[in-house]
């Protein structure tokens, strides 16, 4: 089967917020989201726990896990075997923050919307 095409979401300004969040990991929990990318690269939309859980409309996480810090990525799929890796944040609580979904969704509009021109 192929693979799916993994794409770093992109600012109009030029930012990539989810390369900035995976630079500012440490080696180990850096690893392992990548681990969880590839995975989710290889699997898309069968990708399941406990490396990837749909959260809402559409929006997805990545998961990685290094002792009790836990990291996430949020991304979406393109039409055309495509995953959009939006933002990423360290998780400090039971649910993931309405802020980070929010990010997400803004985000993928913004794609979208850049996309069609």
């Amino acid at each position: 089967m192929q693979n799916f095409e993994i794409i770093f979401y992109k600012t109009d300004k030029g930012e990539i917020p989810v390369k900035d969040f995976l630079d500012s990991l440490n080696d180990r929990m850096r690893a392992k989201m990548l681990l969880s990318v590839r995975i989710v690269r290889e699997n898309g939309y069968q990708a399941r726990m406990p490396y990837s859980e749909e959260l809402e409309d559409g929006i997805f996480e990545l998961r990685a896990k290094v002792g009790t810090d836990i990291s996430r990525v949020l991304y979406f799929f393109v039409v055309g075997r495509k995953i959009v890796l939006t933002n990423g944040f360290i998780k400090k609580t039971q649910k993931t923050p309405r802020t980070e979904i929010e990010r997400a969704k803004r985000y993928r509009a913004d794609y979208f919307r850049r996309e069609e021109h």
